[in-house]
């Protein structure tokens, strides 16, 4: 019988205080699937440790659980690093990009460039030449021979467009 109630207080307390553990575990670690995993391990510290819990506070003492979790996958994760001597962190740091960001980074560009071209005349050539090659609105005014302020409403407007078209998570997905 005194199993049940322990399930049932478990389903209690997750149902209580998930987001709460969630939040707190996403704030200290930064991370949204670790922060998933650490909230898990939260809650199944307290089932553990419930029977020696006074019952006084219970939302500080899990919050405390989850704080202690936190701090542990942190010092891990740092355990887990490399030092690495300055002089190396100089050389990496410039011109020679990670391989994985520079690919990361021309994937998006081809998303911008694949909803640029989805926008209406003459939003598409705009955002294309603004958002994706770079070009200034003064830039994009000498090509076409426009109005300057016209090239800027133009961008601004391929701005909101895209703003409702594209999520920064589709693009990093």
């Amino acid at each position: 019988m005194v199993k049940i109630d322990e399930k049932e207080n478990l389903i209690r307390l997750v149902n209580q205080y998930k987001n709460l553990v969630f939040s707190i575990c996403l704030k200290m670690t930064g991370d949204y699937f670790a922060a998933e995993d650490i909230t898990q391990e939260t809650f199944l510290k307290a089932y553990q440790k419930y029977a020696g819990f006074d019952g006084k506070n219970e939302k500080s003492w899990i919050c405390r659980i989850a704080g202690n979790k936190c701090i542990d996958y942190l010092r891990a994760a740092e355990r887990k690093s490399v030092p690495v001597p300055e002089e190396e962190l100089a050389e990496t740091s410039g011109a020679g990009e990670n391989p994985v960001k520079i690919f990361e980074g021309r994937a998006v560009l081809e998303a911008v460039r694949e909803q640029c071209l989805k926008l209406p005349k003459p939003y598409d050539d705009v955002g294309v030449s603004f958002f994706v090659e770079g070009l200034t609105a003064r830039e994009i005014a000498d090509q076409k021979g426009a109005n300057l302020k016209t090239i800027q409403t133009q961008i601004y407007r391929a701005r909101e467009m895209l703003k409702k078209s594209i999520r920064r998570e589709d693009l990093l997905s």
